[in-house]
């Protein structure tokens, strides 16, 4: 059973990618558009073995789902302890690795053990899948244990202990965590699987997505009244607020946080695990919208092919609109998915009114893709391996493309051209354009799940063990 291994996959208000063209977190801006409008030049073409175009090639753990981040002359990529980068330490464990973004040099590891529970909390092999939010020399995620993290992004390198005194793993190539909150010990959030959200930071706050959801036999929810969102204090790690979602629970809840700004009011954006989109004040977690995102008619069942679904993909907040689509755990296999084109400016429950467009039944399956939105073109793939660039005045098809594989990441539009892997090892590159054109397609020989990322002239892509950074040479 793969459960979770799917997955794996901005200091101030509205703010773009960061300056220097780092890229410091998960998805573009507070919005999580997956497009980087700032790098050129970056290479359609590369060899593993001839390293034609391979600037460095750094190991991972043997499973790798966390998307990488880069930030101040460091790469940062979630993983599992199959890397064995401390040879004292073995066995299974959540692991987060920092490499020198000039050479690939490992620097430090943060290392986290698994939940006693196992599997139905803590799924074996499958590491850290959150991706890092870097802001100066400090980083948050979370952790394998369900644990809100911030670091200081020089490790102990400093030579200096930021935060706590108790850490079990010290060292020169340890992390040094500034604070950590338990959410299983502290709210009762019962992680299904696994906890994987990507933290957004919005000004002084860290917003996260729990994890909570149902027990090992899919039909009680252990804690019901545990939040889905929660908002912490990015300087010292208190908890803000909370928020639980209104409906049930379907199964996890996997996805991360996005934000906008509308008619000058920012708004939070959720993935609700009963499929619903919320948006919260920052502030407060004060409810201002929600939407549905499965038709009034279905119903719930696990694998059922037209039943609904969860928000696995996280909202992008794009000119006043949200999109988002909705899928399952991929061993529930392909199934009816839906995408929808939300106007953010609403207030109330906007299933009924603000509904921009919808793209399902036939036309769209189950995708846990983050869609790529510009110049009036939106690029997703589906479950199936279905990859589509739509209108987005209307959500139609301008072109289409089987790419034949298990689709599992989500396309990183830059340089003009369309990025994303597949599970049968593929780079799939494609010119940023209303007419289909295949750049490139590249093997690299394993699964890649993450998604690829760009900064400072340079290329990422984390397979399913190696982390490879290419640059046109």
């Amino acid at each position: 059973m793969r459960t979770l291994t799917f997955i794996c996959l901005i200091v101030t208000l509205g703010a773009g990618p960061a300056p220097a063209a780092d890229w410091p977190h998960w998805g573009g801006g507070l919005g999580r558009n997956m497009v980087n409008p700032d790098e050129k030049n970056l290479p359609t073409t590369w060899d593993v073995e001839s390293g034609h175009n391979v600037k460095w090639i750094a190991r991972l753990g043997s499973l790798a789902y966390g998307n990488p981040v880069v930030a101040d002359g460091r790469v940062f990529v979630g993983t599992n302890n199959g890397g064995r980068y401390d040879k004292d330490i073995t066995g299974d464990r959540g692991n987060i690795l920092c490499f020198r973004e000039s050479d690939g040099a490992f620097l430090w590891q943060a290392v986290h053990d698994k939940l006693a529970a196992g599997r139905v909390n803590d799924w074996p092999r499958q590491g850290i899948c959150s991706a890092l939010e870097v802001q100066g020399d400090r980083a948050w995620y979370l952790s394998n244990r369900c644990e809100a993290v911030c670091i200081d992004t020089a490790g102990f390198h400093d030579e200096e202990n930021d935060g706590l005194t108790d850490e079990q793993y010290q060292g020169p190539n340890k992390a040094d965590i500034v604070w950590s909150f338990d959410m299983i010990e502290e709210l009762g959030v019962f992680p299904h699987n696994l906890a994987t959200s990507s933290p957004l930071v919005l000004g002084d706050l860290v917003l996260l997505v729990t994890g909570n959801g149902v027990d090992e036999g899919h039909l009680n929810i252990p804690m019901p009244i545990a939040p889905s969102f929660v908002a912490f204090d990015k300087n010292e790690g208190d908890l803000l607020w909370e928020f639980t979602v209104h409906g049930r629970v379907l199964h996890g809840q996997w996805s991360s946080p996005s934000a906008g700004v509308v008619n000058g009011k920012t708004l939070a954006l959720f993935p609700g695990g009963d499929g619903w989109v919320y948006a919260l004040d920052p502030k407060t977690g004060a409810e201002i919208w929600r939407f549905n995102c499965n038709p009034p008619d279905s119903e719930w069942e696990l694998g059922g092919y037209g039943t609904k679904n969860n928000l696995i993909a996280t909202p992008v907040f794009a000119d006043g609109r949200v999109y988002i689509g909705v899928g399952q755990d991929p061993e529930h296999g392909t199934g009816i998915g839906h995408l929808y084109c939300i106007d953010a400016g609403g207030q109330g429950d906007v299933t009924n009114t603000h509904q921009v467009w919808h793209r399902g039944d036939d036309d769209f399956g189950r995708t846990m893709s983050t869609v790529a939105v510009a110049d009036g073109l939106l690029y997703v793939a589906d479950l199936a391996g279905m990859f589509y660039c739509l209108d987005i005045k209307n959500g139609q098809a301008v072109w289409t493309h089987d790419l034949k594989s298990a689709m599992w990441g989500s396309p990183m539009l830059v340089d003009g051209k369309v990025y994303i892997g597949d599970e049968n090892g593929h780079i799939n590159i494609f010119a940023h354009s209303r007419q289909k054109e295949i750049v490139n397609v590249v093997d690299m020989d394993e699964p890649v799940y993450a998604t690829p990322v760009a900064a400072n002239g340079v290329l990422y892509v984390a397979t399913k063990s190696k982390l490879y950074a290419l640059a046109t040479r």
